[in-house]
């Protein structure tokens, strides 16, 4: 669905030059949502004749609700298998996975993303758990915002995380029993839309209602398109609204980790 002609197509929309970074930071505080800190360790020493240097290292999993980062196509399954019925058991080994894994994106996903502010269009700060977002909604978001999705785009889903946990609710994800975000009709939506990757900042509303090991998250083995977790979008969301456009070029580069079920990533956003 990306090809070089949707990366000219993305390319063409940037008008300002302006970059928005959609990642969170390094997660290494522990908080209710991120229960195994990513680990960061500095070292410093002299270099003669009188110079010096830093080096460090850095340790994470990543996976959760406190790094932005993307889901490859082995990251879950149901009893049906993974992405393309392929049996887990067979293609997720200790070296890692052989079959879907992150390395297959090493030349990035660049594409046409499209933002759909949920709280603007609503009129709200941000997605409570009791108004999760569902399909109907998000094309009526489109049809208020003057876009369409196409094939191959980024489809963004902006819930409103950061003034949700400044409002005094408890960390968005700390509790994975209640958390406000996408309904599982969602997937209707996504599946029509045929969007390469679903970039969002609060992700599967839970409960789920249904009887589903994974609900949007299930578009992976579903669809066979990539998630991107905990992006920070209000920054997006602004930038957005001040230019008054909802399309820009996506650019999300992940680490490439042969087997890997995913990557940490910095995704940046060009209006």
């Amino acid at each position: 669905m990306v090809d070089d002609a949707k990366r000219l197509r993305a390319a063409g929309l940037i008008k300002t030059g302006r970059a928005v970074s959609l990642s969170r930071e390094f997660p290494v505080t522990p908080a209710p949502n991120n229960p195994t800190p990513a680990i960061h360790y500095m070292r410093k020493g002299p270099r003669d004749p009188g110079g010096g240097m830093s080096t460090d290292y850095y340790g994470i999993s990543y996976h959760g609700t406190a790094t932005t980062h993307l889901d490859a196509l082995c990251h879950v399954w149901d009893h049906n298998g993974m992405w393309n019925g392929k049996d887990p058991n067979e293609m997720i080994q200790f070296d890692g996975a052989k079959y879907g894994s992150v390395e297959h994106w090493k030349e990035g996903i660049i594409t046409r993303g499209v933002l759909l502010d949920v709280p603007r269009h609503r009129g709200t700060d941000y997605v409570t758990q009791e108004t999760p977002i569902h399909s109907w909604e998000l094309q009526d978001i489109c049809d208020a915002q003057g876009v369409q999705m196409e094939p191959g785009d980024a489809l963004v889903v902006y819930g409103g995380r950061e003034k949700w946990n400044a409002d005094g609710n408890a960390i968005w994800g700390s509790d994975p029993t209640q958390r406000p975000g996408l309904h599982t009709s969602c997937l209707k939506f996504i599946r029509q839309s045929d969007c390469c990757v679903l970039v969002w900042d609060m992700m599967d509303h839970t409960p789920n209602g249904y009887d589903l090991p994974w609900s949007v998250h299930g578009s992976i083995f579903a669809y066979g398109i990539g998630l991107l977790d905990n992006a920070l979008l209000q920054p997006l969301a602004e930038a957005c609204a001040e230019e008054g456009r909802w399309e820009f070029m996506l650019t999300i580069n992940p680490l490439r980790v042969v087997g890997g079920t995913g990557s940490p990533v910095n995704p940046v956003a060009l209006l």
